[in-house]
């Protein structure tokens, strides 16, 4: 059974952070433009849970203040009494809240999980932890260890000797609140004496952590640009090809994380990057090849923020993507309109409409192509390896922005049509191999 409601800790003080949150709540530390109380319970959400309850206790008013206003209706803020004993007291605050709940998920406020590091953890459908099977000497020193036997978590603590530890995820029964009690009046107010109790009488499903995902404890000074620097290199993409990751994205993802404090929109960003591409074509089309060359690759690189400010933001969805994906053939469309008049004026009428039109022609089909394959659930051709012949928009940009720098806009159609030519023609090949050999 897949849980509907989410819980997270957030009632903590931490004063070994105190050099950073100024003596106020650790779970207002900001990091990629949100709070971490905020990006817990966006992670939830996006997760897909319905309901997120968020237990408060120091400094309750602006931890609150901030939970409230997450996503009225689905998100809450309660007041654990007593907070200060232990994270497990706040968790029994949480009680009366998932009575009803046959599971439920929990995780810490202070603990920032990359994307789908979570995903694992929530198909499970069974009580389990996620666990970090082979954590770095610093996260294993500070971690919460686990004994771990045939898949299962038996107990959980800062003295044992075995080498994984809890990521501070967990899918939980009604009845630790039960497990919580006791391990209370044994005098063990803690989590993991809650979670030992419980995992010593019931099975606790061992969860690790997925590969290529990754998780964070925010326990120290030291941990919060060690926390940043994660969060911008998850912002690349597994779909991005050469030029978006070896030249865009180095610069796209430390201007998002500049901007990330201001909290823009997404879709703002994605206008001012079709502004750009505006500017860029005018420039072109008046024969400001070098200048216009700067801006279209400033317009590449500035079309990857959007998407990663929606990401660091957890704000992500299809209503931004189409919208990202409509301005940005917009934006493909005046630029090479803007090539092809600068190259009118250099050579003859009709080879430059000509490869004009076939280079615009290419630009549409390219993602059109992509979209349809995906739509259609159709085999997807490797378009890592593919994007070397520059036939994706980073690298037609590319083409464009070089070619407009030397002069030769003429040329730089012609190379645009040439790679989306035989990059459209190998993406049919693969699609057509590959559905042949399903069939």
């Amino acid at each position: 059974m897949r849980p509907r409601v989410g819980v997270v800790l957030a009632a903590g003080r931490s004063q070994r952070l105190s050099a950073v949150t100024r003596d106020g709540s650790k779970a207002l530390i900001r990091l990629g433009g949100v709070t971490l109380v905020e990006r817990a319970v966006r992670g939830l959400l996006v997760c897909g849970l319905e309901e997120v309850i968020v237990v408060v206790g120091y400094h309750a008013g602006p931890v609150a203040a901030i939970v409230n206003n997450v996503s009225p209706g689905r998100v809450r803020a309660i007041f654990a009494e007593g907070w200060e004993a232990g994270n497990g007291t706040s968790l029994a605050a949480a009680e009366p809240f998932v009575v009803d709940e046959e599971l439920f998920v929990l995780v810490t406020a202070d603990h920032v999980f990359g994307e789908g590091a979570l995903a694992g953890l929530m198909a499970v459908g069974d009580p389990a932890v996620l666990v970090d099977e082979a954590p770095g000497p610093d996260a294993w020193g500070a971690g919460t260890r686990v004994r771990l036997v045939d898949g299962m978590a038996l107990a959980f603590g800062k003295q044992l000797p075995d080498p994984s530890i809890d990521c501070g995820a967990f899918v939980l029964p009604h009845r630790i609140f039960e497990y919580q009690r006791m391990a209370a009046a044994a005098g063990d107010t803690s989590l993991a004496g809650a979670v030992t109790a419980l995992a010593a009488a019931e099975l606790l499903l061992a969860t690790p952590l997925s590969p290529g995902t990754w998780w964070h404890d925010v326990d120290t000074p030291a941990d919060v640009p060690l926390v940043r620097g994660l969060l911008r290199r998850s912002l690349k993409k597994e779909s991005d090809g050469p030029i978006s990751r070896r030249l865009n994205r180095p610069i796209s993802t430390r201007i998002s994380m500049a901007l990330a404090p201001l909290r823009l929109s997404p879709n703002l960003v994605s206008f001012l990057a079709l502004l750009l591409g505006a500017s860029a074509a005018l420039l072109l089309g008046l024969g400001y090849g070098i200048v216009g060359g700067i801006v279209v690759h400033l317009t590449s690189v500035i079309d990857g923020v959007d998407g990663e400010v929606a990401r660091l933001q957890l704000r992500a969805g299809p209503a931004g993507a189409f919208l990202d994906g409509l301005l940005d053939r917009m934006a493909d469309a005046a630029i090479l309109a803007g090539l092809g008049v600068w190259a009118l004026t250099e050579s003859t009428d009709a080879l430059a409409l000509i490869l004009t039109v076939g280079a615009t022609t290419g630009a549409m089909l390219s993602m059109a192509s992509k979209d349809r394959i995906a739509a259609l659930g159709l085999p997807p051709p490797p378009e890592q390896p593919m994007g070397y012949l520059l036939g994706g928009r980073d690298g037609r940009l590319l083409i464009v922005a070089v070619g407009a720098v030397v002069g030769q806009p003429l040329l730089a159609l012609g190379a645009v049509v040439l790679t989306s030519v035989v990059s459209l023609g190998l993406r049919a090949f693969f699609v057509w191999s590959g559905a042949g050999r399903s069939n």
